[in-house]
């Protein structure tokens, strides 16, 4: 499967789309963004740049887009008010897979500008945006022209599918009855990909500059463990359903994995110390609910059942991928077995994702 041709959220605006099922990355995007905000300020306050040029990896498109990179060109500007100084000019370079919907983007530029302009006042900015359709496993931006990258829920997805996952049968990704060997194929997949994205970013980075990134990930070392392959299970749990009563074939189901890695801090710190280009300044662990209403206190009804919340959370982020393998015809089915599944299993058990924060600094 070539995973830059076929992932990307579902676009558009409509029910199934991602625009209208991210709530879970935005609670994210919030819970973190201290991090993200306190590495942006300190390297205004360091080196007070005439001009800031910010990069979003794994942008997506939706309401999260402008929301992540608003939060830090706000933060940058309370600081430059409070010490008197000239608002620098702001670059934000938007970048995501091709079949991203960055058209969305594009139709929403105007009116967040005119919202910052309301929001700020005189003398903020300007700020000026660009689209970047790449992979973030290969050089996206000229050398030493970024000062601040950030990402949020993108560096699970590996680059691949990888190599040598052929006994990993009844399943779609890392599970408690996958032999060593996929575990291994997963992790080496991993390594590779995030070693080259940390040497990409160190290229294009002045130094000095800093890096934010929020992946999801796990606390546990054992990379099977349910805390982040249990998703995935519940969704071969359906898929497997419907091999039985021979909707799917089976050669079809055991040739699917997907291409994901959801590692540990210590995973994380390992690569970023080997490959050398930088210094970690906080590694962070932080949950949030698999049912992203779960905690909102006027839920309306249409929200009150948590399965179909997630279920719809994960078909705005896996149907590209299930299209792309099984075809469109079984879709609907797979995610309304899915949605009943994962609600028989929340009402049993506490499900939330884990995320993995890490800041850094590129070294001089």
């Amino acid at each position: 499967m070539e995973v830059c041709q076929v992932l990307h959220m579902n676009g558009g605006r409509g029910e199934k789309s991602y625009a209208q099922n991210s709530l879970v990355q935005r609670k994210v995007i919030s819970m973190t963004k201290p991090i993200a905000e306190e590495a942006i300020t300190n390297l205004y306050r360091n080196t007070f740049p005439a001009s800031l040029a910010i990069a979003d990896l794994g942008c997506s498109s939706g309401p999260n887009t402008l929301f992540a990179v608003s939060e830090l060109v706000k933060a940058v500007d309370e600081v430059r008010r409070k010490l008197g100084h000239q608002s620098p000019e702001y670059q934000v370079l938007l970048n995501d897979l091709p079949g991203n919907d960055f058209n969305a983007i594009f139709k929403s530029i105007a009116g967040f500008q005119e919202d910052m302009r309301k929001q700020m006042g005189d003398g903020f900015g300007p700020c000026f945006f660009t689209g970047v359709p790449g992979s973030f496993y290969g050089r996206l931006f000229q050398r030493k022209s970024l000062n601040f990258v950030y990402s949020s829920y993108s560096l699970m997805w590996l680059s691949r599918v990888p190599e040598g996952l052929e006994d990993n049968k009844g399943n779609i990704y890392m599970a408690g009855t996958s032999p060593p060997s996929v575990l291994k194929a997963y992790y080496r997949q991993f390594q590779t990909d995030f070693s080259l994205f940390l040497k990409c970013r160190s290229e294009e980075l002045v130094a000095g500059g800093r890096m934010v990134l929020t992946i999801l990930g796990r606390k546990s070392e054992d990379p099977a463990s349910k805390e982040c392959c249990y998703i995935w299970e519940l969704l071969a749990v359906a898929l497997n359903e419907m091999v039985v009563e021979g909707i799917i074939e089976e050669e079809k189901f055991d040739s699917f994995n997907i291409p994901q890695y959801t590692p540990s801090p210590l995973e994380v710190e390992s690569e970023v110390e080997k490959e050398g280009s930088f210094t970690i300044d906080l590694l962070d662990v932080s949950q949030v609910n698999w049912d992203a209403y779960d905690e909102e206190v006027h839920q309306s009804e249409a929200f009150k059942d948590g399965g179909y919340n997630v279920a719809k959370c994960m078909r705005a982020v896996a149907e590209p991928l299930l299209v792309s393998h099984f075809g469109e015809a079984i879709i609907d089915e797979v995610f309304s077995r899915y949605g009943e599944i994962v609600a028989n299993r929340m009402s049993e058990e506490k499900t939330e994702f884990v995320n993995v924060t890490v800041s850094m600094t590129r070294k001089g």
